[in-house]
């Protein structure tokens, strides 16, 4: 009859074991560092100044639809009639704010030789959802500011025109400027209201936000049907047509009815 190392059994028992131990340990580190671990370095935090408010608000995403004028959408090649509400990000540390009353010095971009203004009003989200009905979606906004979404247009027909990503066109540093954030308890909702924006003195885009395609609304609505929206967000509405170059040295003025004019210098 054959015997057994009993000794041998047990020194694998307890080997198995201390492997089993060691590999549930291994599969928790992950989720313990996760929640209690020490950042190796510091991100600054992103906020928007809020109009007569010390406190300020802080930015988790910035959302911009396209083409949501109809004459901007005719100028840029597409249908307003048939096409659906289409959006595209920008990243949050793209922001730029200017302060009321001043002349912002702005950074002409890197790679760029055609680089865009486009003025546009901009939704700050104070919470959120998915699937939110457009008559609920305006519940959901804590104000309104005045925002340009600064554009390398060369570098987004290049990419387009190859049917590639044109994030370089309007990911950028710098490239999401905005006044101060207006609560909706102090100013309402837009529905309407004249937007503009002049470089220089003349007057280059002129509308009213009453043309826009999508509402704030639907916008907000549509935006989450692909998105779980959260507070912190931050939508900008669409610009008017007649979007164009601008050159070092230029000055921008941008105006909407109900909040303070916004202004930049590129430099």
């Amino acid at each position: 009859m054959k015997t057994v190392d009993k000794s041998v059994d047990r020194r694998t028992i307890l080997a198995s074991g201390a492997l089993a131990l060691a590999g549930a340990a291994t599969q928790a580190a992950p989720a313990q560092a996760q929640a209690g671990g020490k950042p190796i370095f510091t991100v600054p935090a992103i906020t928007i100044p809020i109009a007569g408010e010390t406190e300020v608000f802080p930015v988790r995403r910035i959302y911009c639809i396209g083409r949501n004028y109809a004459a901007h959408a005719i100028e840029r090649g597409s249908d307003p009639t048939r096409e659906p509400p289409f959006f595209f990000q920008k990243p949050t540390d793209a922001i730029q704010n200017v302060k009321v009353g001043e002349v912002a010095d702005h950074p002409y971009p890197s790679l760029t030789k055609n680089y865009h203004h486009e003025v546009e009003l901009v939704a700050a989200l104070k919470s959120g959802g998915t699937n939110i009905a457009p008559d609920q979606a305006l519940q959901h906004v804590y104000g309104y500011a005045l925002g340009l979404d600064m554009t390398r247009r060369d570098l987004q027909n290049g990419m387009s025109a190859e049917k590639k990503p044109w994030e370089i066109g309007k990911s950028f540093d710098h490239g999401a400027v905005i006044g101060p954030i207006h609560p909706v308890s102090k100013t309402g909702h837009f529905a309407k209201g004249a937007i503009s924006l002049a470089v220089n003195g003349t007057v280059r885009q002129t509308s009213d936000l009453d043309k826009m395609i999508w509402s704030v609304a639907e916008q907000i609505a549509k935006l989450s049907e692909a998105f779980e929206l959260k507070a912190g967000d931050i939508i900008y509405s669409g610009t008017p047509e007649n979007v164009g170059p601008v050159v070092k040295g230029d000055v921008l003025l941008c105006k909407l009815d109900g909040l303070p004019d916004m202004s930049i210098r590129i430099v």
